[in-house]
């Protein structure tokens, strides 16, 4: 990344906070095993871009930030319960299609604090090549 100087992926990193009943969440790129960093493909931090998509079912792609508008960076989280209470807080990107017998997986390695009983690391993941254009909304 522009600020890190780290690759853009996911590779290596872990699923730092997962609480049951509510959500798995990774991403951090630049600090994988604490939770406190992240780095977004425009450098540090990018603006919500919408709230048009709700937390109404399981398994939503949703952005992690920092408690106040406008802080996404690279983290995401998945929630493992209806969250309508995080509309309009985390911008919701995707849905996870296939594969949720492992999410339920991981969310069984949960505590209420977050700190997970074992690491989970994302094993592969595709990079973001700085070559790639950017179209930022405007």
């Amino acid at each position: 990344g522009k600020l890190s100087g780290k690759p853009l992926c996911y590779k290596g990193t872990q699923f730092h906070r997962i609480i049951p009943n509510f959500l798995i969440q990774g991403g951090d790129i630049t600090n994988s095993d604490s939770g406190n960093g992240g780095e977004s493909i425009y450098g540090g931090m990018f603006e919500d871009e919408s709230f048009q998509v709700k937390h109404n079912t399981v398994h939503m792609l949703s952005m992690a930030n920092r408690g106040t508008p406008d802080t996404n960076g690279s983290q995401f989280f998945i929630n493992t319960v209806k969250t309508s209470w995080l509309d309009g807080k985390h911008v919701v990107f995707g849905m996870v299609l296939e594969g949720q017998k492992i999410i339920e997986k991981i969310e069984m390695l949960g505590t209420n604090s977050g700190t997970p009983r074992d690491h989970v690391h994302i094993v592969d993941s595709g990079i973001y090549e700085s070559n790639t254009k950017v179209i930022k909304k405007q």
